[in-house]
C-alpha cells in the first residue's frame, strides 16, 4: 500500500516536482565539515583523539567575567541586567567605556579559581576572552578595549590558562562573534541613535575577529573554543566555515562548538543542518529530554538566572538541584558547563563558593560514576538515572543514581537482558545487595538507608555491553485517516520477536508475527510486545488509529492565483494579533516566503490551498523566529516563540477542493526563515505548489 501511494503522490497538483523527506530540524546533530586542504588542516587529529579528553570529562566551569560585573546587575532603578546590560539598560558607548577606567579586580587569584574548578570535580574551564560588548579580558594587538588598558593592568587568561595547567584544569576561551563595540560590527543595535553605521565594513570587522582568535589560540592554546553570537543577519554559514576551518588550521587537536556556524536550533542548541560546522551541541539553560545517541553534547547554565555577576539575583539552584542536573546530563550522554559570574573585585559569589564545595564533595565520593561515563541503556527509570562504563574484562559496570528511594525498596532495571553479578554501594556500607531476575527486569533490594541524601550511586556488574529489551514502537504518519493508512512496528531492540494483535487483545506468544506494513481502512486500536525465546520481554504498547469525516471544502469559484500577504513592523518575542494591527503594506505573492532577512517584521499570508482528493494532509512549518499555520480555521501548526531554524508539523483531513489558509510568521533579529511544505498522509513532504495557492481579489 506504502508504494502505491508514492506513486499516487506525482499526479496531485498540491506537490512540487522534487521533494524530498523531512527530518526534525531541532533534533539534527551538529556535523564538522572537512577543514581546509593546507598543509596545516591536513594534519588534524582523528575526530576520537581530539574529542577524548571532552568526552571524558562531563563536567566544566563557564565563567562569565567582564565590564558587566561593576554595575552587578543594577542600572537606574532596574536590578535585573547582567552581562547583557550594555543593550538592555540602553547604555550609550561613551558612558559603558567609563568602565575600563574603573576595572580594578585586586583579589583576583587565577590559582584560587584553578582550584576551585579542580575541588569542584571540574575537568575544564571556558572563560570569556570577549563578550558581547567586545571588551576582552587578554592583552590583545588588535585593539585598546582590553584588560591592559584598566587600571588591572594584567593578562586574566595568561594567569588563568598557567593556573589551569597547573592544577590539572583543561584551559578553554568563550569568543563572542557579536561586537557592540567595533565600529565596524553591524547591525547596530536599534536604540543607538547616536552611533550610525554608514562607513561601517563587515569584511574589515571579519579580519579583526579572525586577528583576536588567532591571538587566542596561538598565546594561550585553549582545548576549546567556545563560539556565541552568530544569529544576527550579518553572519552566514559560508563565514562560520570559514572561521572554523582558521581555528581548526592553527590547532588541529582544537575542538570547536556549533554557535561558529548559523545552523544551531535556538537553545535546544542542535545543530538543524547537515552542512553545519562544530564539533559539539550546546542546549543553553536546558538538558534535552532524552540523549542523541552518536551525537555529543553540552549544557550550559546558570546557577541563578544570571551568567554575568547580578547582587540582587538570589534566585540560586540548590546543592542537590546542580548535583541531580550533572548526574541526569551525563545519563544522557553530555557534559554540564556550569556558570559562575564573579563579581569585579575578582572573587566568587559566596552561593557559588557553597555550591561549588557540595558538588566537589559530591564528586569526590561518586566521579567514577560520572568520568568517561556512557548513556544510559534504559529509556527511563522512576527512581533515578543510570550511567555505564566498560570494564577491560568484557563486562560493564551500571552506576544506579538513586534520586528517589521506591516505597518497594526495590530498584527495577527494565527488560535488561545480560547476566548479572553483585549489587553495592559505590561509596557507603560495603555490603551486597540482593539482586533477582522478575520476568525481563532485574530487581536491586536495597538497604534500608542510603548514605547520601542527594544522590545515592549503587554499582551493578552485568556480562558484556548492556542488552535491553525496548519496547516495539508502533509508527504512522498520523492517528486520522480517510481512506486509509499504513502502519508499522519497528524493532526498538535487535532480535526481538514482535507479535500483534488488531482487535484489543493482549498480544502473546501466538498472536500474529509482524513481517510487514499493516494496511488499515476502518478504525483500530494496535498492540504489540516483544518476545524473545517464546517469553515476554517488553511492556505492551498500542496505538489507536481512527478513520475520520474530511473536512468540506469552501465555494472560493472567484479566487485568483496568489495569496495575500500583509506586512507589519514590531518587536516581539512571541506572534501577536495581526488583525488588530495596522499593515505597513498589503500585496499578492506566489507563494510563502520571508521578507528578505528584514528584522522586527511580522507576515500575514491569507488565501486558499486546493486539495486534490479526500485525504489527511500533513503540513510542515519551519521558521525563525516564530510562525502559526491554520486551515479552515483550525490551528493545525504552532511554532511560535523566539527560535533557531524549527520545523514542526501537524495533520488535518480535507475534502477534495479549496481550504482557507493562514499563514502568521514574525522575526525578531537575525536570519529570516519560512517555509511551508505539504503533502496526502504517508507520502513524502514538499513545497506547495503556486498553482494550489489562491486568494479573493
Amino acid at each position: 500500500m506504502k508504494r502505491e501511494l508514492l506513486s499516487l503522490a506525482a499526479a496531485f497538483s498540491l506537490f512540487a516536482c522534487r521533494s524530498e523527506p523531512q527530518a526534525p530540524l531541532a533534533k539534527a546533530p551538529a556535523v564538522a565539515a572537512p577543514v581546509s586542504t593546507s598543509d596545516a588542516a591536513s594534519a588534524v587529529a582523528p575526530e576520537v583523539e581530539r574529542m577524548a579528553w571532552w568526552r571524558e570529562a562531563r563536567f566544566g566551569m563557564f565563567i562569565h567575567w567582564g565590564l558587566y560585573a561593576i554595575p552587578a546587575g543594577k542600572w537606574g532603578a532596574a536590578t535585573g541586567h547582567g552581562e547583557w546590560i550594555r543593550t538592555t539598560a540602553q547604555i550609550p558607548l561613551a558612558e559603558y567605556e567609563k568602565f575600563q577606567a574603573q576595572f580594578n579586580p585586586v583579589k583576583f587569584d587565577a590559582d584560587a579559581w584553578a582550584k576551585a574548578a579542580a575541588d569542584a570535580g571540574m575537568k575544564y574551564i571556558v572563560i570569556t576572552s570577549k563578550h558581547h560588548d567586545g571588551f576582552c579580558l587578554f592583552d590583545s594587538a588588535e585593539t585598546d578595549w582590553d584588560v591592559m588598558n584598566t587600571p588591572f593592568q594584567r593578562d586574566i587568561l595568561k594567569e588563568l590558562s598557567e593556573a589551569c595547567a597547573r592544577r590539572g584544569v583543561r584551559f578553554c576561551t568563550y569568543h563572542s562573534i557579536m561586537d557592540w563595540h567595533h565600529p565596524d560590527y553591524t547591525p547596530r543595535r536599534e536604540w543607538e541613535k547616536e552611533r550610525s553605521s554608514d562607513g561601517a565594513d563587515f569584511a574589515r570587522f571579519r579580519k579583526y575577529l579572525h586577528a583576536q582568535v588567532s591571538e587566542v589560540i596561538t598565546k594561550y592554546h585553549p582545548g576549546v573554543l567556545w563560539f556565541d553570537g552568530e544569529w544576527e543577519s550579518t553572519w552566514t554559514h559560508e563565514q562560520g566555515v570559514e572561521l572554523y576551518n582558521l581555528c581548526r588550521s592553527l590547532d588541529p587537536a582544537l575542538i570547536v562548538n556549533n554557535r561558529v556556524d548559523v545552523h544551531r536550533g535556538g537553545m535546544g542548541g542542535f545543530s538543524a543542518s547537515s552542512d553545519a560546522v562544530g564539533d559539539y551541541g550546546t542546549p543553553e539553560q536546558e538538558i534535552p529530554a532524552t540523549g542523541m545517541p552518536g551525537v555529543d553534547w553540552e549544557t550550559c547554565m546558570t546557577m541563578n538566572d544570571h551568567w554575568g555577576f547580578n547582587a540582587y539575583d538570589d534566585k540560586w539552584k540548590s546543592s542537590r538541584e546542580t548535583i541531580r542536573m550533572l548526574v541526569d546530563i551525563a545519563s544522557k550522554g553530555g557534559n554540564y558547563l556550569l556558570n559562575v559570574g564573579p563579581k569585579a573585585d575578582g572573587t566568587f559569589p559566596a552561593e557559588a563558593s557553597e555550591r561549588l564545595a557540595a558538588m566537589g564533595a559530591w564528586m569526590k565520593r561518586n566521579g567514577d560514576a560520572i568520568y568517561g561515563t556512557s548513556a544510559s541503556p534504559f529509556d527511563v527509570v522512576s527512581w533515578g538515572r543510570v550511567t555505564t562504563k566498560a570494564r577491560a574484562d568484557g563486562k560493564t559496570t551500571l552506576y544506579l543514581h538513586v534520586f528517589d528511594k521506591p516505597a518497594s525498596n526495590e530498584l527495577r532495571l527494565p527488560g535488561l537482558g545480560n547476566e548479572f553479578g553483585g549489587a553495592g554501594f559505590l561509596h557507603g556500607p560495603r555490603i551486597a545487595l540482593p539482586v533477582r531476575r522478575e520476568g525481563s527486569d532485574v530487581i536491586v533490594t536495597l538497604a534500608q538507608d542510603l548514605p547520601d541524601a542527594d544522590c545515592t550511586v549503587l554499582t551493578l556488574t552485568i556480562d558484556g555491553a548492556p542488552i535491553v529489551y525496548r519496547a516495539p514502537v508502533i509508527e504512522s504518519a498520523a492517528d486520522e485517516f480517510v481512506s486509509g493508512t499504513t502502519v508499522e512496528i519497528a524493532r526498538a531492540s535487535a532480535g526481538l520477536d514482535v507479535r500483534y494483535t488488531l482487535d484489543g487483545g493482549e498480544p502473546s506468544a501466538t498472536s500474529t508475527r509482524y513481517e510487514h506494513a499493516l494496511a488499515l481502512t476502518t478504525t483500530t486500536t494496535v498492540r504489540a510486545r516483544g518476545f524473545h525465546r517464546g517469553k515476554p520481554v517488553t511492556e505492551t504498547v498500542e496505538r489507536t488509529l481512527t478513520k475520520v469525516a474530511p473536512r468540506p471544502a469552501v465555494d472560493a469559484s472567484q479566487a485568483q492565483p496568489g495569496l495575500r500577504r500583509e506586512r507589519f513592523a514590531g518587536d516581539w518575542d512571541a506572534l501577536p494579533d495581526f488583525s488588530s494591527a495596522v499593515a505597513l503594506d498589503s500585496s499578492v505573492v506566489a507563494s510563502i516566503a520571508p521578507v528578505a532577512r528584514e528584522e522586527h517584521v511580522g507576515c500575514r499570508f491569507s488565501g486558499f490551498v486546493e486539495a486534490p482528493r479526500d485525504e489527511v494532509y500533513v503540513f510542515a512549518l519551519a521558521c525563525d523566529d516564530g510562525g502559526k499555520l491554520w486551515i479552515d480555521g483550525e490551528l493545525v501548526v504552532d511554532n511560535d516563540g523566539l527560535h533557531g531554524t524549527v520545523e514542526r508539523r501537524g495533520h488535518i483531513a480535507l475534502a477534495s477542493g479549496r481550504h482557507a489558509l493562514r499563514v502568521d510568521w514574525f522575526n525578531k533579529t537575525g536570519g529570516a526563515e519560512l517555509s511551508v511544505k505539504a503533502a496526502p498522509l504517508g507520502t513524502p513532504l514538499a513545497a506547495l505548489d503556486p498553482t494550489v495557492l489562491s486568494h479573493l481579489p
